[in-house]
């Protein structure tokens, strides 16, 4: 589902991304492992079309996104939990999971969001809250609903357990886990393997902004 071949990315003339290779299947759920600074932000925002690569190729679904506008990801089905969650802080925790649905013109966003519900029962009672007035974790969990809301072939989590407590944290994984019964290719960033080992099906590592595969 997701095919990244030689892919070189630089910010302000830096070399970041350096030869990345990496391929998440369809329904498979692929962690990638790295410390802070490694260059795993900067791969998923390069996935998601936020960073424009030097070189090589991204593939989603078959469909060379390489050059394609970031806000068409969305219209092919991929959704992004950013690290920093990017909620609209005055928008009620409903709209902000809802706000991807409005931009593709989702045919019936309400069907999507009773299952994002049925998996996420605590986003529901969270629904008429504002963001502002949300904790870190349940705001890891609103950003989680909001990606599900079109990510039905891919689903890109950056960082989703960094600062969240361990209960949340485990809640996250319970979700992330049951993922896998929906076919959805999963791609994970971590600093180690604590939450995505025994629930991955394989892992790359990166390092200086290079990909090995890992375990």
């Amino acid at each position: 589902m997701i095919e990244i071949s030689n892919l070189n990315v630089a910010i302000q003339g830096t070399p970041i991304l350096r030869n990345v290779n990496l391929v998440v299947p369809a329904g498979g759920m692929v962690g990638l492992i790295g410390r802070n600074g490694a260059g795993k932000t900067t791969l998923l925002r390069s996935i998601m079309g936020l960073l424009k690569p030097a070189d090589g190729c991204i593939q989603i679904d078959g469909i060379n996104m390489t050059t394609m506008d970031g806000f068409r990801r969305a219209h092919h089905q991929v959704g992004y939990m950013p690290e920093d969650r990017r909620l609209v802080p005055e928008l009620t925790a409903a709209e902000n999971i809802l706000v991807p649905a409005w931009a593709t013109r989702m045919p019936d966003p309400k069907v999507r969001l009773k299952w994002v519900y049925s998996l996420m029962p605590e986003v529901e009672n969270l629904a008429s809250r504002r963001a502002l007035s949300l904790s870190g974790g349940q705001q890891k969990l609103v950003a989680l609903a909001r990606a599900l809301m079109v990510g039905k072939k891919v689903l890109l989590l950056d960082e989703p357990f960094e600062g969240v407590a361990p209960t949340l944290c485990k809640r996250l994984v319970d979700v992330i886990t049951t993922l896998k019964n929906e076919g959805i290719a999963v791609l994970i960033s971590e600093s180690d393997y604590t939450h995505t080992h025994g629930v991955v099906d394989r892992s790359y590592v990166i390092e200086r902004g290079s990909v090995s595969t890992g375990c």
